[in-house]
């Protein structure tokens, strides 16, 4: 008897190796398959149309931008003469130092950044609260709000000009025009549905078992929103943000609508008017200088921008 067992026990360890070797074959599927990929042809023209898409990528992508750096220090002549060539015949930093003073870059800069910060505030303190009250607090009607507010989204921008522009002129409570101030560009930006409603849904994926348990510990809502859920926020936050401020810095018509006065205006619609009366050198060397803040926030909150463009994987980190 205990031969019998003896003989059948060693059995039953050898099936495991063989589902180890099939799992990796399975994750390994693709549109080519490993016997696909042994072939010199196909991996060559695999190779070839990869190469080919992320040159198209680079051209079509970081082409303009590149272009633009390159003629923000190269002659106005040099330009006119080889507008597509690869490398400057010289380079004039001047360009550079002479759009700053002459063309009062630094005034406007500073107008766009105290433009940007203010829409930055305003739409991260009007999309958290209402993401919070709309999914954590839930009231009543919570529904019929987030409906309301979600059908904002199907309605243009443009026909919404006339009323918004008139309401900046005629505010209901304040009783003063709010014309040539920067609060007639920072309180219309709040009224964005597409933030709370990326708000609320990355609210909706929280564990409501931390807030259950705050809850017994005697936290109220105030509490409850400004230690628990906005520490676990940072990244819709940070998406948010990134939003934010680059709608702002590159908005044109709202701006040039409720900013008349020229000392008040932002890059984005002072540029173009002073276009005619500039040098062109100067004027793309003024026109890369307003770029540079987009992409040195892109670069610096890359990851946390990748991260929380996906939602789920937001709440996963």
């Amino acid at each position: 008897m205990s031969g019998v067992i003896g003989a059948d026990a060693p059995a039953e360890p050898q099936a495991a190796p063989a589902q180890r070797r099939e799992r990796p074959q399975a994750e390994d599927r693709g549109i080519l398959s490993v016997a696909d990929w042994r072939r010199g042809r196909v991996r060559l023209t695999t190779r070839l149309t990869h190469l080919i898409l992320l040159l198209s990528l680079v051209v079509v992508g970081l082409g303009p931008i590149l272009w633009l750096a390159k003629s923000a220090v190269t002659p106005t002549q040099d330009t006119l003469r080889q507008p597509l060539a690869l490398w400057p015949n010289g380079i004039d930093w001047a360009n550079l130092a002479e759009a700053w003073t002459r063309v009062e870059i630094d005034k406007y800069f500073l107008n766009t950044v105290i433009i940007a910060l203010g829409v930055w505030l305003v739409q991260v303190v009007v999309a958290t609260t209402a993401g919070y009250a709309l999914s954590v607090l839930r009231p009543r009607y919570g529904k019929i709000i987030v409906g309301l507010v979600l059908a904002t989204l199907f309605v243009p921008s443009i026909v919404l000009l006339v009323p918004l522009y008139l309401t900046i002129v005629q505010p209901p409570l304040l009783g003063q025009s709010l014309i040539n101030t920067f609060w007639a560009v920072w309180l219309p930006a709040g009224a964005n549905a597409f933030n709370v409603l990326l708000v609320m849904r990355f609210f909706d994926s929280l564990p409501r078992e931390v807030f259950e348990a705050a809850r017994m510990d005697g936290a109220g809502p105030y509490r409850l929103f400004w230690s628990i859920v906005v520490p676990m926020s940072r990244p819709i936050i940070g998406v948010v943000s990134v939003f934010a401020v680059i709608a702002a810095w590159k908005d044109f018509l709202w701006p040039m609508l409720v900013l008349k006065d020229p000392a008040m205006q932002p890059l984005s619609v002072r540029l173009p008017q002073l276009q005619q009366f500039i040098e062109l050198d100067v004027f793309l060397a003024a026109l890369a200088i307003a770029t540079v803040i987009p992409i040195a926030l892109f670069l610096v909150f890359q990851r946390l921008f990748l991260n929380g463009a996906s939602l789920g994987g937001a709440v996963k980190g």
